[in-house]
């Protein structure tokens, strides 16, 4: 990875500043994960009696720590593109100078895998692969941001699937059933499409930088039509298995939030580049909503 700071540091500041700091690891961004993590503990069934602690350390590992330390890395490697793009960011505005940047982002990595390590040998492996993950996305050489196929998904996985089985196998004290990574796999694989939608705001200067994601190779129009089949496709095979395992009414549930997802996509549709942030805000409730539904489902599956 490169630690070169090309960012225009102010003259006079040797520290970051405490807001800038908070707004580098984006409290916002820290939602998905830890409710993925949740939707695995509710999922497989077993009493959560004595392990309400371990429940909330992942939890905290999942959102405050884990994905804010992906989000200090993302915006480190990614200062020369928000220099173009949003130059009032933490690290281009220079309110988190020099290398500060790189070094919260290591340190909360370390900080990642020592709180990972209480969770048990399952937690640790997963905060190990989260950890690598989110370097992998953001920094030189790999970089897997450049895709716009392999960045989004490697996202998904990471936000939903992960942390829905690490939070499965914690609460189990083991290997969750195939049922349960079945799901969790279909919701990280649709995350891929609300991965997508961040990437319409940064359209100008990925193309600028070479960052392939979906608007740029497709344009907005296309890529926001990929964007919705990719987020469709599997809480449709999400509905097609709880029929399967006889649970119709949560079926149901899931089916009627993808109905208004239907809704968000068409309003959103008219203006992909203009009405991304209104379905960022609008459409992914209903998904989330679904993801509780399938792990209440599980749950009682898994009870029987």
């Amino acid at each position: 990875m490169s630690v070169t700071s090309t960012s225009p540091a102010l003259p006079d500041r040797r520290w970051p500043e405490p807001r800038a700091a908070l707004r580098l690891i984006k409290p916002i961004t820290w939602f998905p994960p830890m409710w993925a993590y949740l939707c695995g503990a509710v999922s497989v069934g077993a009493s959560a009696e004595g392990q309400w602690g371990l429940i909330l350390l992942g939890v905290i590992l999942a959102g405050p720590i884990v994905c804010g330390m992906s989000q200090a890395a993302n915006d480190w490697c990614d200062r020369h593109v928000d220099a173009i793009n949003e130059p009032d960011r933490p690290i281009p505005s220079g309110r988190i100078p020099g290398r500060w940047g790189l070094w919260i982002a290591l340190a909360m990595s370390v900080l990642s895998l020592i709180i990972g390590w209480q969770l048990g040998p399952w937690g640790f492996g997963a905060t190990v692969l989260g950890v690598l993950a989110a370097w992998a996305y953001s920094a030189e050489p790999v970089r897997l941001k450049r895709s716009g196929i392999w960045g989004p998904g490697l996202v998904g996985l990471s936000y939903e699937t992960l942390p829905w089985v690490t939070g499965a196998a914690v609460v189990a004290a083991g290997a969750p059933g195939l049922d349960v990574i079945m799901i969790a796999v279909l919701y990280g694989l649709g995350a891929h499409g609300l991965m997508t939608i961040n990437d319409f705001k940064a359209l100008e200067g990925d193309r600028q930088m070479g960052v392939n994601s979906l608007p740029v190779m497709l344009g907005p129009e296309r890529a926001a039509r990929v964007a919705c089949v990719v987020m469709t496709v599997p809480q449709l095979g999400v509905i097609a298995l709880l029929f399967a395992w006889g649970k119709p009414v949560h079926a149901g549930i899931v089916a009627a939030l993808l109905l208004v997802q239907f809704w968000a996509m068409r309003v959103w549709l008219t203006d992909p580049k203009g009405k991304a942030p209104w379905f960022n805000g609008t459409g992914i409730g209903p998904y989330i909503l679904g993801m509780l539904a399938a792990a209440f489902a599980l749950r009682s599956i898994g009870a029987v």
